[in-house]
């Protein structure tokens, strides 16, 4: 029965990722590179991070607030990282807008953008699911379950791939949005993302709290929605910007 706990812990951690990656990622080979190349690089950054704050871990305390910098920081850098990312993907895209004109094909088009930036932000989602859920899943395969005491309604390997499906979640979408903003100088969407990143992460600190889950993951959600909406919303928004420029032309 473990073991189908354990399987099944898995899939509602990663199981909209894979849906995601076989309809949409897996007919195109660039996007598959583009998830890998970003998986790699935001397990890096998580690592380094991880290998900085190595030093002062575990944090003797039973304040709050040692958490809240170690997560305010790992936002800053990782929003920082993403910025880096956008400027690289943005050189290679005019290379390959260079190549298609002398090659006299059609440069990219939007939607192809767009999927640019759901695989960049996949591979920041399933990045963030390895290091945080999928690495702590191996004991739920074993013969028994565990909880914890700020926690004791659920078992901990649930809540931990709850809270990994709301972050992939949040992630993947995000990275369509920060993209959206960096392309079009759009300060809402730019600001959106680290403001919704850092209140994600801020709110997991809930969860120290005696019973803390039962809050902070309807929380999480709400954010995750969030984030979803504003995504579709300016989807929509640039699709029909889009079409009515294409009419008119």
């Amino acid at each position: 029965m473990t073991v189908a706990a354990g399987i099944g812990y898995v899939l509602l951690a990663l199981g909209p990722s894979l849906s995601l990656f076989v309809a949409v990622i897996s007919k195109k080979p660039f996007l598959i590179l583009t998830v890998l190349s970003s998986t790699l690089v935001w397990l890096i950054s998580l690592i380094a991070l991880s290998g900085v704050w190595r030093v002062f871990l575990p944090l003797k305390t039973t304040t709050w607030w040692p958490y809240a910098i170690l997560i305010l920081t790992s936002v800053g850098f990782q929003e920082g990282l993403r910025i880096l990312f956008w400027r690289v993907y943005k050189r290679l895209e005019d290379i390959l807008d260079s190549f298609a004109y002398r090659v006299s094909k059609p440069r990219l088009f939007l939607t192809d953008k767009m999927q640019i930036a759901l695989a960049g932000g996949l591979g920041h989602g399933l990045a963030h699911a390895v290091f945080f859920c999928v690495s702590l899943l191996t004991p739920a395969f074993g013969p028994a379950t565990f909880f914890v005491d700020k926690c004791s309604q659920l078992p901990f390997f649930l809540v931990s791939a709850i809270i990994a499906l709301a972050f992939v979640t949040i992630h993947t979408f995000s990275m369509v949005i920060a993209f959206n903003g960096y392309a079009e100088g759009n300060k809402v969407d730019q600001y959106f993302v680290p403001t919704v990143h850092l209140v994600t992460g801020m709110l997991t600190l809930i969860n120290l709290a005696s019973g803390g889950c039962t809050v902070g993951i309807p929380l999480l959600y709400f954010m995750a929605i969030l984030t979803l909406m504003h995504c579709g919303k300016m989807v929509w928004r640039r699709i029909t910007e889009n079409r009515s420029r294409q009419g008119n032309s």
